[in-house]
């Protein structure tokens, strides 16, 4: 998204392969999530390619995480992988808790306008 933030027309997937170090076939792949969420148009054919369709400044990491992996609070247990709670414990959820909590405070706090793009080469 931070590539895509800084064209000035839409880029094919060859040249995001290039911004990004990948490969061409690897793109769809990456930005299918984006594609879904909204936050990236992909325009099809010879003058087609991938565009950003929302502000930077409104999309936080957290987010695009989630986009593409999924939920980061499952509420699963990471010692037995079940459903873990206040009334049935496991022996990490108080430390487990806290730990999700601030990463995902963390990560949500962070704009994808703030990255620096510089960092990907």
């Amino acid at each position: 998204m931070r590539v895509l933030g800084g064209a000035q027309h839409r880029m094919k997937a060859l040249a995001m392969a290039e911004a990004l170090c990948t490969t061409p076939g690897f793109v769809p792949q990456v930005l299918g999530p984006l594609v879904k969420a909204g936050w990236v148009r992909s325009d099809p054919g010879p003058t087609g390619g991938y565009a950003l369709d929302v502000a930077l400044d409104d999309v936080s990491v957290l987010e695009v995480i989630e986009a593409v992996d999924g939920p980061t609070d499952t509420g699963l247990c990471v010692v037995a992988g079940d459903s873990c709670n206040r009334d049935h414990p496991c022996v990490l959820h108080t430390a487990w808790t806290q730990a999700r909590r601030d990463l995902m405070l963390t990560l949500d706090s962070v704009s994808i306008a703030s990255l620096d793009i510089d960092t990907l080469r």
